[in-house]
């Protein structure tokens, strides 16, 4: 048999050998170069990125019976929602608490949680517990302050400002709880009592 027509016998017969060589090659380079599963299913790490912002917004938060419980103003909000918090720009917040007791806060900024249960302020913060009668309002003002509304309890650990009817306390940083009435003051402290006018209702 001439040698063409035996290499070209030879070729037919090795031809589906080589055919499935080329095919198991191409499969084991897919493979590889496949991302797997696992890879594709791996979760994100979460990013602290805001998934809605407001400006010039009016938030209210009521309670189960309906009651209104906290309304939050702002020139702007951005919620995080990996830590569910509120960033709010001069931020002015009204928290009513279950006997009718109105709180104002209000700040450059201010960091909240997702309720408005909790309040960071920062920078020229104030935080005012209104009362029937004027010498009974309670006033704080520092540089932060970190106010629990529905605790009702204010913290700051910098210089703080305390004024009410005619005391005003300064410190180096305080604990307020006004459930049960007590108020720490820490640090280097100064008071000031303003003698108060004769007529004025005790």
């Amino acid at each position: 048999m001439p040698w063409h027509l035996r290499l070209l016998e030879a070729a037919t017969a090795y031809l589906p050998v080589l055919l499935m060589g080329a095919l198991a090659l191409g499969t084991w380079w897919l493979v590889n170069v496949s991302p797997s599963p696992e890879a594709e299913r791996a979760p994100m790490p979460p990013r602290h990125e805001p998934d809605y912002t407001m400006q010039r917004f009016t938030v209210q938060r009521f309670a189960a019976d309906g009651r209104l419980r906290v309304q939050i103003e702002g020139a702007e909000l951005r919620h995080y929602p990996d830590t569910d918090t509120l960033e709010i720009d001069s931020p002015r917040i009204r928290a009513f608490g279950p006997d009718g007791q109105v709180t104002l806060a209000s700040a450059i900024r201010a960091l909240a949680n997702g309720d408005g249960s909790e309040v960071q302020l920062f920078g020229s913060a104030q935080v005012v517990r209104e009362a029937a009668r004027p010498q009974d309002v309670l006033e704080f003002r520092s540089e932060f302050l970190h106010a629990f509304l529905g605790a009702e309890r204010v913290r700051s650990h910098l210089p703080v400002w305390v004024r009410q009817g005619g005391a005003e306390l300064r410190a180096d940083g305080l604990e307020y709880d006004n459930l049960a009435r007590v108020v720490e003051l820490k640090g280097r402290q100064r008071a000031t009592f303003v003698p108060r006018a004769r007529g004025a209702a005790p």
